[in-house]
């Protein structure tokens, strides 16, 4: 696995758009997309909305949230 940010592609709400993240902050964002049931653009579309509130990169914020929920599994074993 690569420790550099590779560019993914995704669709939010019908438009395209990329970001750029590290294969491991990526994989971890589709297993959590998984463990949600929906996709990997529907949960990418849901973090697009409140960065139109705080004006963070769609990139950070996806970030944020795999370590969030990394962090939350990890205390409740």
């Amino acid at each position: 696995m690569s420790t550099k940010p590779k560019k993914r592609s995704l669709t939010l709400k019908g438009h395209r758009t990329s970001v750029s993240l590290e294969d491991k902050f990526w994989n971890e964002f589709c297993k959590l997309a998984y463990r949600k049931k929906i996709s990997v653009n529907e949960l990418a579309s849901q973090l697009d909305e409140t960065r139109e509130l705080n004006s963070i990169s769609l990139a950070s914020l996806i970030r944020d949230l795999v370590l969030a929920d990394l962090l939350k599994r990890v205390e409740n074993t």
